[in-house]
């Protein structure tokens, strides 16, 4: 046998032997130069929401801190022919007028707003507003019980007129709202076509026969 195939024959024994050495679960490793795989980067867990901020913003604290007011007018509203009862006493045997008379006869407080709104039995129109009425700041406010005065004026007999037995009243409510009418009885109570007039509600009964 010539040297180089001796070597040859040597050379395929060494690598039989190498083989035969390994395990059943070795694995061959990975000849030189071979890049190692990188584990690809694990997904981020998704963000979680901003914490919802504790507690509602403040209310205005020119109310209270629970939207309430101080102001004692809050949520006071008309009084209509619904909340009051009404009468009418002649002021003056001699004279005729009359005293006009609203009471609270609710539960809860209401205000009167400038002249009542008069109408005569079956004449037509109402009577002339008498005077100026309070402004918005000084209307009078009625608790349950209070009253407040009006003055009607029906005026002379002049022979122009009629005597009328009973009249009608409306408040004004500054709205739309319908009213039943309240009715009082006036007997001898004359109308004067241009002379009938009827003061703003006041707070006593002289200021109201007075102007």
């Amino acid at each position: 046998m010539s040297t180089v195939r001796r070597a040859a024959v040597v050379l395929a024994a060494v690598s039989a032997l190498a083989l035969t050495a390994c395990g059943p679960d070795e694995q061959i490793a990975e000849p030189a130069g071979t890049p190692t795989p990188v584990a690809s980067p694990s997904k981020s867990a998704t963000p979680s929401k901003p914490a919802t901020p504790s507690g509602s913003p403040s209310k205005d604290s020119s109310g209270g801190g629970d939207g309430s007011t101080t102001d004692p007018d809050y949520n006071v509203f008309p009084c209509s022919t619904f909340d009051v009862k009404f009468t009418a006493t002649r002021a003056e045997a001699t004279t005729s007028s009359y005293l006009l008379k609203v009471t609270n006869k609710s539960g809860k407080p209401c205000e009167v707003l400038g002249h009542p709104i008069v109408t005569f039995g079956d004449l037509d129109g109402a009577a002339t507003e008498r005077g100026e009425a309070p402004g918005i700041e000084d209307e009078i406010r009625l608790e349950p019980g209070e009253t407040a005065y009006a003055g009607l004026m029906g005026g002379a007999n002049d022979g122009k007129g009629k005597t009328v037995n009973s009249i009608a009243m409306t408040m004004n409510t500054a709205s739309d709202l319908e009213q039943t009418p309240l009715t009082a009885s006036t007997p001898g109570l004359y109308v004067s076509p241009d002379k009938n007039s009827v003061t703003a509600w006041m707070d006593n009964a002289e200021d109201a026969l007075s102007l």
